[in-house]
Formats: structure tokens, sequence, C-alpha cells
């Protein structure tokens, strides 16, 4: 309901601004109000169709989700021609009514092209995921370990704009990597099993051993059908437990928990809980801890984990406006220590709601582990 709300007030906004102050006349404004309205209307389709056929609102939501990226930008360049409109104010005084409405058509104009560019470049960007390589150093990693590597996926999304084909060529790149083992760090999903089983099938055809950890959206989606489906694609499921991974004496414990949402999802038995899932491992032992968010860092880092994988906020996705993910998690993208523990947090491969990336780009990440 929020986001409804906000989205109606910068359709208010962005209506006010880039048509209601360009024109007198009264047919263009009605006009313009009547078209905003419509894209409002897309949007809030768009929004609300979560359990419908993917194939059936796949335009609406392109048309949606697509001018809510438009429409961000469109506030944000308006938000800041505010601030022109005050310098204008301050140094010259309170302008005429046609240098006024000049100075709106100058700001809306800048506005349109800067929010279409912006929009256009993000959408390709967000169809061109790549493989990030990066090495982290594990204290008590036994050197039968060194060089094992761990591709990290995480936030794909499947729904009305991400499908089968996308798995396959995320797939594809996995493949090409060559990992020792795959961790899919949750919000694979935004539907059912029913809706959605056929466009996660391609799944199965990963080389390495695969894990997975729910994120919030499995929550949105039917969590408990999704944690009996996988495995039927070869996945193995982490509900706060491990696998011990060995190469001769040497163990590396792979962990994974529920999402930090869990619990109050209703889901029976579905919960965050650590020390469940390393209940018994010799502590000396090094532990990779899958887990969606973030901010379950400092657990980690009481728990002595090693290196905890996580996706959950995109990388912010549409720069600079979701940089508000840090108000709830302590880290946007990256690799960051705290403590003993590293964290690794990926800014995903798949997108939720506009298919546009700004700041961005999706990433497979190729994690290599290194001993002293």
């Amino acid at each position: 309901m929020f986001v409804l709300v906000f989205v109606a007030l910068l359709h208010g906004y962005v209506y006010r601004r880039a048509v209601h102050d360009l024109t007198a006349s009264r047919r263009v404004r009605i006009a313009g109000a009547a078209l905003v309205a419509l894209l409002g209307l897309a949007v809030a389709g768009a929004l609300v169709t979560r359990g419908a056929p993917p194939d059936a609102v796949r335009p609406l939501h392109y048309l949606g989700f697509f001018w809510l990226a438009v429409l961000v930008y469109l506030g944000v360049v308006l938000a800041l021609g505010e601030l022109v409109r005050l310098a204008v104010r301050f140094v010259r005084g309170r302008p005429s009514e046609d240098r006024r409405r000049f100075l709106a058509r100058v700001v809306a104009g800048t506005a349109a092209v800067t929010a279409a560019g912006t929009v256009t470049y993000g959408a390709v960007v967000a169809r061109q995921p790549r493989v990030e390589r990066r090495e982290v150093l594990l204290d008590r990693l036994d050197p039968a370990f060194d060089g094992f590597t761990v591709a990290a996926i995480s936030d794909i999304h499947l729904g009305p704009l991400v499908d089968g084909a996308d798995v396959r060529g995320f797939v594809e790149m996995i493949n090409g990597a060559a990992p020792d083992a795959v961790a899919v760090v949750g919000d694979l999903v935004d539907g059912s099993v029913a809706d959605l089983g056929g466009y996660a099938a391609p799944l199965a055809d990963i080389a390495a051993p695969t894990y997975f950890v729910t994120g919030n959206h499995e929550y949105y989606s039917g969590a408990a059908e999704w944690v009996e489906f996988l495995p039927s694609l070869g996945i193995r499921v982490l509900r706060n437990e491990r696998e011990e991974i060995r190469r001769g004496d040497a163990v590396l414990h792979i962990a994974g928990c529920d999402d930090r949402t869990a619990a109050a999802s209703g889901v029976p038995g579905h919960g965050f809980d650590l020390d469940a899932a390393l209940a018994g491992r010799d502590p000396e032992q090094p532990v990779v801890l899958l887990c969606h968010q973030p901010v379950m860092v400092d657990r980690a880092v009481r728990a002595g984990v090693d290196l905890q994988i996580s996706g959950h906020t995109h990388g912010g996705q549409l720069w600079p406006v979701t940089q508000v993910a840090l108000v709830d998690q302590p880290v946007l993208a990256g690799l960051v220590r705290f403590g003993p523990t590293w964290l690794y947090v990926t800014r995903g491969t798949g997108f939720w709601g506009p298919p546009v990336r700004v700041g961005s780009p999706p990433e497979i990440t190729l994690l290599t582990l290194r001993s002293r």
C-alpha cells in the first residue's frame, strides 16, 4: 500500500511539473493528466498481478515497470530542477509568467531526455550479466582447498520478465566458469511452482553441486513448495543445516539458513537458525555461510563464520534512489570484512520490478577461496 501511495504522489508531482507548468491550455492539461493517469494504472497493475500467469501479464509488466523506471528518473531530475528555480529566484527575483514557463520547459525537457536515456541504458545493462572474479583469503582454510571456487548467484526473480531462456543463459555462464560449487542465495522466484517450475528447470543442467537458501521473496511465493521442488532439479536446499565437503582429511563446511523473514512468514518450521546450522561442527574447521540478507553478518561474526555470501540489495539497482537499502543493510555490494568474517554481497543476477539496472550491473560471481 505504501508503494502504491508513493507512486501515486510521484505521478501527481510529475504531472504538475512536466504538464501543468508547461502550458495554460486546458485541453493539453486534460490530455496530459489522462496519459499520466493511464500510465499510473499500468504501474499499479504490474504491482498487483502477483499470482497471475506470467505469460499473460508480461506485456503489462513491461509497460508498467518501464514507466516506473522512467517516472523515478523524471522525479529525480525534476526535483533537482527545484534547486534551479530557487537559484533563479534568488539571483533575479520573482520571474515573469513567460520566464517561469520557459524555465519549466527547460527543466521538463532535460528531465525527459535524461530519464529516457538513463532507462534505455539501464535496460540494456540489466540483460547483460557478467562473471565477476574475486579471491577471498580464509585464515582457517586447509591448503587442500586452496583454489576452491564458489559461483554465487542471487535475486534472479523468475517471473513475467525473467524466464527459462534467461535461466539457460545463466546456467551456460556458470558452467563456463567451471566452479567447484554453486550458491543460489535467495530470491530465485516471484511466483508459484505451478507457474514458474518450467522456468526454473534449466537449473538442473548446472554441472557443479548446487546449494540454495530461501530469500524473502520465496516467502511470498510458496516457499514450502519450492523447498520440496528444487531437489528434483538436483539442488541441495540448506535450511539451517550444513554439508561437509572433504578433500582427504581436510574439511570445508557449506552452511545455509532460512531468510531473516522466514519466522514471520507463517510457513511452519521456517526461521533463521544459525546455531542449528553449525551444531556439531569442529570450530577449527572453516565454514562458508549462505544467507540471503547481508544484515545477518553480525550473527555470523559471533558464530565464527569465515565467509558469508549474501544478495538481497541488488547493489542498489537504480542509482541513486535505491541507496536507501543501506538503511537496513550494512553493505550494498562487494567484499567487506567484519572482524574475522568476510562478507560478500552480490549485486544479483536478475532484477525486481523495472527490467533496468543503473550503476549496478548484474553479476555471477566466481569466488576463489585461498589459504595462507
